[in-house]
């Protein structure tokens, strides 16, 4: 156990460069050359990459679509509040929208993330649309120009869970991706260290029938805002392989993060396979992890991000083996999504009856770092990282 957390501390540091591939150790190399235009990595950055290797504050805490526990999630204010609040990356879900403009949505859907409901001009593109096997009645964003979705405002998708966050509906655009790259630039020079950005592609398959590839999309996204050699700070993760290998074989450097779900399977395999896809449990047991941890060229990972039931005991008090047999392959562990109400908490850990109260938050989130995971997506980025501080 001891192997698996010095080699952690060393792999999964946003402020910690690693060595290209192949050869010698992946997070052993010297800093990275800056992204091109942001000039804030000269010494100081050296000198900081340093520091970090020695640091012991793990695990990484992602902030979950910025900081929704305080601001509707993938505004600005949310994003700068994640990092404020001691987040060392920030992760957006990606859609597209009908001129091919990564935006910053849950989903596609948006009628419960933005205003456009109130909005008589919109009202004709209310439509029903299957998406990844779902039937759903709404607004999408792929009947939407960027010109038209960059008049909405975006309010809180939980309101009555989270009355402070909804408090600020209606103040904030929505965001594009290439937004978000110069944020994460603009903070990293703000706080002096260098910044992740974990980016979820969502509805890849979907995205793919509708012609509009997000891979594709993504991959210039990256080169226009200078990320081509951010591999240290970039993290790209899907529910779909097959829009990770799509995205490595268009050359962006970054590291692959396979998303697990607690049951189901992943849509890509559906749409190929039909009722004999390979389901998630399938592909996280022992043959399945090493399956993933040995795949070669495009369809490479460098780890897995899991459904946070899926490390703790079902039954008991415990935790489960999965980071232990993921770390024994060589693959990373990502968890989702640490946050105190009661509703999100394990039944376990849930005090005082009322989903929006909080519950025994510290020690759920204490129990599933204590097994060794390499980073976290919480709402409240300041109390996940008041817990991990702690160990």
């Amino acid at each position: 156990m001891k192997r698996y957390r010095k080699r952690r501390r060393g792999r999964l540091r946003f402020c910690c460069a690693p060595a290209d591939r192949p050869g010698g150790s992946e997070w052993g190399g010297h800093p990275r050359p800056p992204p091109s235009g942001v000039a804030v990595f000269t010494i100081a950055a050296v000198a900081l990459a340093m520091i970090c290797r020695m640091s012991s504050s793990s695990p990484v805490i992602i902030g979950h679509r910025g900081a929704p526990g305080y601001r509707p999630e993938h505004t600005r204010p949310a994003y700068e509040l994640a990092f404020a609040l001691g987040a060392d990356a920030v992760e957006p879900d990606v859609v597209a929208t009908k001129d091919g403009v990564l935006v910053l949505r849950h989903e596609n859907e948006i009628s419960a993330t933005t205003d456009i409901a109130s909005r008589p001009e919109f009202a004709r593109l209310r439509t029903t649309k299957t998406v990844d096997g779902v039937r759903r009645t709404g607004w999408f964003t792929e009947d939407l120009t960027w010109a038209q979705l960059s008049t909405l405002r975006v309010v809180e998708r939980l309101p009555t869970l989270r009355q402070a966050s909804a408090s600020f509906d209606g103040q904030y655009p929505v965001m594009r991706l290439s937004q978000l790259f110069e944020l994460v630039d603009d903070e990293s020079e703000r706080f002096g260290r260098a910044l992740g950005l974990v980016v979820e592609l969502k509805h890849a398959t979907y995205f793919e029938r509708q012609g509009l590839p997000l891979d594709e999309l993504f991959a210039a996204a990256v080169r226009d805002a200078g990320w081509d050699e951010a591999r240290s700070r970039l993290v790209v993760e899907s529910f779909e392989r097959t829009a990770l290998a799509r995205v490595r074989a268009r050359g962006v450097r970054a590291r692959y993060v396979y998303l697990v779900e607690a049951s189901g399977a992943p849509y890509d395999a559906v749409a190929r396979d039909g009722a004999s896809a390979r389901t998630f449990a399938q592909d996280i047991d022992g043959a399945g992890l090493y399956a993933l941890a040995t795949g070669e060229g495009d369809a490479a990972l460098d780890g897995i991000s899991v459904n946070k039931t899926l490390l703790l005991d079902p039954v008991g008090d415990g935790t489960t083996d999965l980071v232990d047999r993921a770390h024994g392959v060589g693959l990373e562990v990502y968890a989702w999504t640490l946050r105190p109400e009661n509703r999100f908490l394990a039944r376990r850990f849930r005090r005082g009856g009322a989903g929006d109260r909080f519950g025994d938050w510290q020690r759920e989130f204490e129990v599933i770092m204590a097994t060794g995971v390499d980073a976290v997506f919480a709402d409240h980025p300041d109390l996940a990282a008041v817990v991990r501080d702690a160990l």
